[in-house]
């Protein structure tokens, strides 16, 4: 598995850089969203990274520090359980790609199928973290920074067993909710744990 790049050979082939960037965390109903964003040195390369979700868990700690060595420049943001509800899931990763976007020194955008409007060049790429060795690198420091925040939740709260499913709706985790109740960390927009704290509610 390699990415083809087709879009950073394009910048590159005018002596820019771009900036890719992806997410890690829209579909559970617990945690953090975790946006990053990622620049790397004109004509880089790698045949090891790739999808996030492609790669074992060793794969990518692994590649995180390689990223991290490699880069001209990196961003991880974290956005919160609050800012999920009162903004929806969709327009906070928006709202923290458009920040990595613009906080980076560069023209040219390269995000995992999300549309930004800035004053700067964006290709939003379907499956981009297959695409591009920027995006699946984003993809890769949102993961491993993500999973990382689960696995403290897991020591704080054990019960729910965060380790293991890293806070998507598994059949554990929604037993885990029903026995257990809903924490803060808990999307409350979201509907298992809007539906509940409404069945919570109506115990009192």
């Amino acid at each position: 598995m390699q990415t083809p790049n087709h879009e950073e050979k394009r910048i590159w082939e005018s002596h820019q850089c771009c900036i890719g960037i992806d997410e890690a965390g829209r579909g559970p109903i617990a945690g953090p969203l975790v946006v990053a964003g990622v620049v790397f040195p004109e004509n880089y390369d790698s045949k090891d990274i790739y999808d996030s979700k492609k790669l074992s868990e060793k794969k990518r700690e692994a590649l995180y520090e390689t990223i991290i060595h490699d880069a001209l420049y990196f961003d991880i943001q974290i956005v919160s359980v609050e800012e999920i509800d009162r903004y929806n899931i969709y327009q906070a990763t928006k709202r923290a790609m458009t920040k990595i976007a613009l906080n980076a020194d560069v023209t040219y955008v390269l995000t995992d199928a999300m549309p930004l409007e800035i004053n700067k060049e964006v290709t939003s790429l379907i499956k981009g973290d297959q695409l591009s060795c920027s995006i699946a690198a984003a993809s890769i420091l949102a993961k491993v920074t993500r999973d990382r925040i689960m696995k403290e939740y897991d020591l704080q709260y054990p019960e729910y067993g965060f380790a293991k499913h890293k806070g998507y709706p598994t059949k554990q985790h929604l037993m885990a909710l029903e026995t257990y109740g809903v924490l803060d960390i808990h999307r409350k927009s979201y509907a298992p744990v809007a539906n509940q704290l409404h069945q919570q509610l109506k115990l009192f």
